[in-house]
C-alpha cells in the first residue's frame, strides 16, 4: 500500500521546476488549489506554462502568479474578470492559446487517456482551425504570434477540426475529499476541470480538505481512483471566495413585484 500524503503544500510542489507546464482544475474560483498555487508562488517558480479554464482574477487563484510575471504562457477558455491578464496579454507580455471550453476538456481527458488527437466540430470555419488568432502581440500592438491552421477533415459529409490532446508536466487539482492511495472526491462545479487536469497531469498532486484512510469512500463514489494521483496533501481551512456575488434586497422576496 502506497502512502501518497506529503506533509505540506511546499514539500508537495518543491520540485515543480522553472518552465514547467501545468494543468490547473477549478472553474472560475470554484474548487481551485489554492493552497498548491499559494506554495508554488512563495517558491518563486517562474517561467510557467498554465493550462486551466481561466486564469485566477486578479488577486486569487492562478491571478496571484501571474500579477508577478510568473506565466509565460497559457492555454484557456475564459480569460474574463482579471485586468492584468488584459494587459499583460495586450502589452506582449503574455501568451494566450484560446481554446473552446469542450475542445479544452477533450483535450485534457484525451491526454490522460494515452490518445495524443481527435476530431471535433467545434471551431470549424473559425480561426480556431483556419489560424490567424493571435497568440502574442508585440509591444507596439501587432500581432507577432498567430495560430496556425489546423487539420479539416470530412466524416459523414461534416467537417471535423483535429485537435491535439495536452499532457502537461504537472496537473494540480483541489478535491473535497481524499485517501492515502490518492483516491479523490470532488464537490459540485469542482467536478467540471478538477477530475481532467488529474488525468493529464505527468505528476498530479491533489490538495484534499478531508483526509480519510484506505476504505473509507464508497468505491462507487470516487471520481478520480488514485491511479493518476501521485501525491496528497491535506489543506482544510482554505479560503472560499466567490466571483460574483449576488444579493437580494431586503424585503424583496422571491414573488416580489415593485419598482
Amino acid at each position: 500500500m502506497i502512502n501518497k500524503v506529503v506533509a505540506t503544500a511546499a514539500e508537495a510542489v518543491a520540485d515543480i521546476p522553472d518552465g514547467a507546464s501545468l494543468a490547473v482544475g477549478g472553474f472560475g474560483l470554484c474548487g481551485i488549489p489554492v493552497a498548491l498555487i499559494q506554495a508554488l508562488h512563495d517558491a518563486g517558480t517562474t517561467d510557467l506554462e498554465t493550462i486551466s479554464n481561466n486564469c485566477g482574477v486578479d488577486d486569487w487563484g492562478l491571478g496571484v502568479l501571474l500579477a508577478d510575471g510568473r506565466i509565460r504562457r497559457t492555454i484557456s477558455s475564459y480569460v474574463g474578470e482579471n485586468k492584468e491578464f488584459a494587459r499583460q496579454f495586450l502589452a506582449g507580455e503574455l501568451e494566450v492559446e484560446l481554446t473552446p471550453q469542450g475542445t479544452l476538456a477533450e483535450k485534457l481527458r484525451a491526454g490522460g487517456a494515452g490518445i495524443p488527437a481527435f476530431y471535433t466540430a467545434a471551431g470549424v470555419g473559425t480561426q480556431i482551425s483556419e489560424g490567424g488568432l493571435p497568440r502574442k502581440y508585440d509591444a507596439d500592438g501587432s500581432v507577432a504570434m498567430a495560430s496556425e491552421p489546423k487539420e479539416v477533415r470530412s466524416f459523414g459529409g461534416a467537417d471535423y477540426v483535429l485537435e491535439e490532446s495536452l499532457r502537461p508536466d504537472f496537473g494540480l487539482v483541489h478535491a473535497a475529499k481524499g485517501d492515502r492511495l490518492g483516491n479523490l472526491v470532488f464537490h459540485v462545479t469542482a467536478m467540471n476541470f478538477n477530475p481532467l487536469c488529474a488525468m493529464a497531469g505527468k505528476i498530479t498532486i491533489a490538495e484534499v480538505e478531508e483526509l480519510v484512510e484506505p476504505g473509507e469512500l464508497d468505491p462507487q463514489q470516487i471520481h478520480t481512483p488514485g491511479i493518476f494521483v501521485q501525491r496528497v496533501v491535506l489543506a482544510p481551512d482554505v479560503e472560499k471566495r466567490i466571483e460574483k456575488r449576488t444579493v437580494q434586497l431586503a424585503g424583496r422576496g422571491a414573488g416580489a413585484t415593485g419598482k
